[in-house]
């Protein structure tokens, strides 16, 4: 709770770790390889050892986007929003909320909420397809509610940008 208001408090979907695991797999599975090359006194071409890092770095980055979205959490309550994502904990009350940008995207809206000290994005619910097969979903379920919810407290009015979306600011 913030304060002794009652909170709402939202999570997005958590996407599959099979990929973060195919990219350790895998960087194990080059670093097996290299490391035979190695005792064995063959030549090493120097394309493993950039490959090797670059399959490391793509591990990297998605087991920290995994646990980034593992920690992240909406907080709403009368008087503010708090978003959380394990790397950032930012609170705004809802008049220090200036403007909130919607754009349209095939991974639902990525909506992007700007304050007199803060930022913080997030993106509603989308499904996520491969080869025309729901593998999932991504997103806030909630994220239409909460865009509304955070428009509504913060007293913003839409206004048109024609190719880039929409955004909603005070007049």
């Amino acid at each position: 709770m913030i304060g002794r208001q009652e909170v709402r408090e939202y999570h997005p979907e958590l996407i599959s770790r099979k990929g973060e695991m195919i990219a350790w797999g895998t960087a194990l599975l080059v670093g097996i390889g290299w490391l035979i090359l190695y005792l064995s006194d063959r030549s090493i071409t120097t394309a493993i050892p950039f490959l090797a890092a670059f399959i490391v770095f793509s591990g990297c980055a998605i087991s920290l986007g995994n646990w980034m979205d593992r920690h992240t959490s909406l907080a709403l309550d009368e008087d503010a929003i708090e978003f959380r994502n394990g790397l950032r904990n930012v609170r705004a009350l809802w008049m220090e909320v200036k403007e909130v940008r919607v754009t349209p995207s095939q991974w639902g809206k990525k909506v992007q909420v700007y304050g007199e000290r803060v930022y913080f994005a997030f993106r509603t619910s989308s499904e996520v397809k491969i080869q025309g097969e729901l593998k999932g979903y991504f997103g806030f379920t909630e994220g239409d509610e909460i865009l509304r919810e955070i428009v509504l407290r913060s007293a913003l009015e839409i206004i048109d940008r024609p190719g880039e979306g929409y955004y909603y600011a005070r007049k």
